[in-house]
C-alpha cells in the first residue's frame, strides 16, 4: 500500500511539473528535456557499461543547433533519417538476436542516435509546423500514459497469450491490444476537447504511439536483461529511473516527427 501511494505521488509529481514546463513556453520546456536527456544518457550509459564525458558535449551540441537554434531544416532531415535508421536496426536486434550486440562503437552510436536525437526529435514535435502547440505535445504524452496504463490493467486482468516472454514477461498480446484501443479512444477524446486537426491525425498518433512505445519498452527491457539490472535508476521512487519512465516516448519521437512532418507536407 505504501509502495502504491509513493509511486503515485511520483508520477504525479513528474506529470505536474512536465505539464507546467509545456503550458509556461516552449523555452522551459526544452530546457526541461535537456536537463532529462542528461540524466538518461546517464542512466544508459551505466546500462551499456560505457563511462564518456564527450557525449554530454554531444547532447549540448544537439540541443543548441536543433532544439534552440533549429538552424537548418535539411541538416534535421538527415537526423531524423539517420536517427530511425538506427532504431530500426534496434529493432530487428530485438527480434531476431539473442543478445543485442553493443561493442563500444555501436555504444556511441546508440547513445547519440537513439537516445540524445530522439530526445531532440521529442523537443521538435510540438513545433513541426513552426509554431509552438501545447496541446498537440501534452495530447501525445497523454496518450502515451494512456497506453502504458490501460496495456497494464488489460494485461493484468485478462493477459494470457506473452507478447514477449524471454524479454519482458510481464507484457501479454492482450495488454498491448487493450493499451492500443484505449489510446484510440483517449485520441477521440482529446481530439474532441481541443479541435486540434481532426480525428484521423489523432488515430494516427494512438497507432504510431502504441506500436514504437512498446517496442520502445522491449528494447529499454533487454538492454536491462544484458545489463542484469530491474531499473535504470532509482531518480523516481515507484518507478525505477528517468529512462524507465520515458523509454516508450523517447523511441516513438522521431516516428512521431516523421508522421507530423508528412502530414503536414500533405496537408
Amino acid at each position: 500500500m505504501k509502495e502504491s501511494i509513493i509511486r503515485t505521488i511520483s508520477g504525479l509529481l513528474y506529470i505536474a511539473i512536465l505539464v507546467v514546463s509545456i503550458i509556461s513556453s516552449e523555452f522551459i520546456f526544452i530546457s526541461l528535456f535537456f536537463l532529462l536527456g542528461f540524466i538518461c544518457l546517464l542512466e544508459l550509459e551505466k546500462l551499456l557499461r560505457l563511462k564518456s564525458y564527450a557525449l554530454y558535449g554531444v547532447h549540448i551540441i544537439f540541443f543548441i543547433l536543433f532544439s534552440y537554434i533549429k538552424f537548418e531544416s535539411n541538416a534535421t532531415i538527415l537526423l531524423l533519417c539517420i536517427t530511425i535508421f538506427v532504431n530500426l536496426f534496434l529493432i530487428k536486434d530485438l527480434l531476431f538476436i539473442r543478445t543485442i550486440p553493443v561493442f563500444e562503437k555501436k555504444k556511441y552510436i546508440i547513445l547519440i542516435f537513439y537516445l540524445i536525437s530522439s530526445i531532440v526529435f521529442l523537443t521538435l514535435i510540438p513545433t513541426y509546423n513552426g509554431i509552438f502547440n501545447k496541446e498537440l505535445i501534452v495530447g501525445i504524452f497523454a496518450l502515451i500514459w494512456i497506453n502504458d496504463t490501460f496495456a497494464y490493467i488489460t494485461g493484468k486482468n485478462f493477459g494470457k497469450n506473452k507478447l514477449y516472454e524471454r524479454i519482458s514477461p510481464n507484457k501479454t498480446i492482450e495488454g498491448f491490444i487493450g493499451g492500443l484501443i484505449f489510446s484510440i479512444v483517449g485520441g477521440y477524446f482529446i481530439f474532441q476537447f481541443t479541435l486540434y486537426r481532426d480525428f484521423s491525425f489523432w488515430l494516427g498518433l494512438a497507432i504510431i504511439l502504441s506500436i514504437f512505445g512498446t517496442l520502445g519498452d522491449l528494447i529499454q527491457s533487454k538492454f536491462k536483461r544484458q545489463a542484469g539490472v530491474k531499473d535504470s535508476g532509482n531518480l523516481m521512487p515507484g518507478h525505477g529511473g528517468l529512462y524507465d519512465r520515458l523509454d516508450s516516448i523517447i523511441f516513438s519521437s522521431p516516428f512521431v516527427y516523421a508522421y507530423l512532418l508528412i502530414i503536414n507536407h500533405v496537408s
